[in-house]
This record gives C-alpha cells, structure tokens and sequence, in this order.
C-alpha cells in the first residue's frame, strides 16, 4: 500500500488490478473498487466518510498521474498509473470472457443505454442485464434497488460522479447482494460515444487532464485542487526529510 496524504493506494499495475478483481469475485462480497485521482484526494481529507469509504475498499487504484507524481515524489513509488476508463474496459472485456453479469448505473437518461449497446458490440458475448440513469429521485430510489436486485448482476459500474458514487454504493451494496463495485465518473460518456477521450499521446504523456480543461473550460474551480495537492506533497516531502535529519 501507498499513502498520499492519508488515502492509501495498492501498488498494482493494470494487470495486477485485474487479476485482484478476479480474485474479489471469489470472496464474498460485497466489494468496492475506487479510482482516485487527486481531486478525490483533496475531497477525502476533508469529507471523513469519503475518507472511510476509501479507506475500507477493496482496490484503490491511481486513475491520475498527479498520484504517481507524489508516490515519486514522496519516495514509494506506485507502479503505473489505472486509468478507471481503461479498468472499466478491460473488465467489459473480462466480463465477457467469464460471463460476469454487468449492471450500468449513472450518466444522464440514455447514455448508459448507448454505453451498454457500444460495449456489446465491441465484446459480444457480453451480458448486460440492465441500465439505469443517474438522475433518479428518492422517490424512483426503491424501485431502482429492486431492479437491480431482480437483475442479479455480478458488476455494478457507478457514474454518479464523486462523492456521490462511492457514498451510494456505501450505503446499498450489502442489500444488493452484487459482489462487486468500481465508481466510473464520466466513463460512460466516452463508451457512448458522446464525449471524447484525449489523444493518445496526451494520455501518454500525462496531460489528459489538459485536455479536458481546454474541452471543459468549467473545470477551472474544480482544478484549483491540483497546485493545493502540489503544495500539500511537498510540505510532506520536506516534513519527512526533517524527520529523517533529526533522526
């Protein structure tokens, strides 16, 4: 495990993340996968029950390269960065293979559908056995757990956006009865087909976060987070250093 300002990482690579998936299909459930990028970071050190919920999930895997820079940084290197879009597909393709039972929950009305009908095409064996959008009232609320439950699938993919995602899943996993949960975001937007990924070299390169900025102006308030959690790295980087020379 790694800790970056207190929320712990498993040092895993992509492959690594999957065959610990595999390994949580087999343990009673239920079980929450999170992808944490720096934002989540700075939220989860000032939302104690985000901070609890990570805390207890099963896999936490850095989704931004923000998260590998300070596990250098701070001299516990992560392996790689696990971009949850990218988890999120090669589980698609895994659930295919095994016949995991898939259950898309979030996005705006019709982009889980849209999502859902991409993914089959791209892997055709796999089993989708319902669809739901994420504006649900508390009144639709019940209705929603019972189809899920009805439904009986293996996987729940959550775009809720975070917190939202991580606290919902908190709370209704164990009366679900699903075995397994990873948090999404937007990744239903980019499976659908109506909201698009940054080039691959940007990827490569670290700065899809760059590209969602110059595509998503709006960010700008929620990007403040990432010169705090710069700031915040290496105040910990030189307090550690200090320790180490009083030592």
């Amino acid at each position: 495990m790694v800790n970056i300002l207190g929320v712990k990482f498993h040092r895993v690579t992509m492959e690594q993340a999957l065959e610990k998936v595999d390994s949580l299909m087999k343990e009673p459930g239920p079980q929450l996968i999170v992808t944490a990028n720096t934002e989540m970071v700075m939220m989860a050190n000032q939302d104690p029950l985000l901070f609890e919920i990570i805390r207890r999930s099963a896999l936490v895997v850095p989704d931004g390269i923000g998260i590998v820079w300070a596990s250098r940084i701070l001299n516990c290197p992560l392996e790689e960065r696990v971009p949850g879009v990218e988890l999120m597909d090669k589980l698609l393709e895994r659930s295919a293979e095994k016949g995991w039972r898939v259950f898309l929950l979030g996005a705006k009305p019709g982009i889980a559908d849209q999502a859902a009908e991409n993914a089959k095409k791209k892997y055709a064996k796999l089993n989708v056995v319902g669809t739901y959008h994420g504006y649900f009232t508390k009144e639709e609320e019940q209705e929603l757990i019972s189809r899920i439950k009805a439904a009986k699938p293996d996987l729940l993919f959550l775009a809720l956006g975070v917190p939202k995602q991580e606290k919902w899943a908190a709370a209704n996993l164990a009366k679900l009865g699903i075995p397994l949960a990873m948090g999404v975001g937007g990744s239903f937007e980019i499976l659908a087909g109506t909201t698009k990924r940054a080039p691959k070299w940007m990827c490569r390169s670290g700065l899809e976060w760059l590209y969602r900025l110059i595509k998503e102006p709006w960010r700008i308030g929620r990007m403040m987070a990432l010169p705090q959690f710069a700031i915040l790295i290496m105040l910990e980087k030189m307090i550690v250093k200090g320790d180490l020379k009083d030592a």
